[in-house]
């Protein structure tokens, strides 16, 4: 079983945590201005990288908060954990800049790097 360290409760086994999806995600300063298709990228599309990715996940079975956490998606290690609201820590931001994935595109409004 893996351990995920919690930045509230410390290191504990996966099964007390729930993933939550990918982090960073801005929510639209108007929605009421974005159309349908606008709308189902807001909701629907992510991003799906090979290497270090920025999600954010709840110790569920804990203290209940939510944190965010840098994931290798080939090896499952967790590179980094860092409270909601935090700036990503500067060696995280290294190891995300310079991944690369061939052919990649950001997404429309989207910055290349978190």
């Amino acid at each position: 079983m893996q351990l995920i360290e919690c930045p509230w409760c410390g290191a504990r086994e996966e099964a007390e945590f729930h993933y939550g999806g990918q982090a960073h995600i801005a929510h639209p300063e108007d929605p009421h201005a974005l159309d349908d298709e606008q709308w189902a990228q807001y909701v629907f599309f992510r991003d799906n990288p090979k290497g270090p990715f920025a999600e954010r996940w709840t110790h569920a079975a804990g203290c209940r908060r939510w944190f965010n956490a840098v994931r290798d998606t080939v090896t499952h290690e967790f590179l980094a954990v860092y409270r909601v609201g935090d700036p990503l820590p500067p060696a995280v931001r290294t190891v995300l800049a310079t991944r690369t994935v061939p052919g990649a595109q950001p997404r429309q409004g989207q910055e290349a790097t978190p």
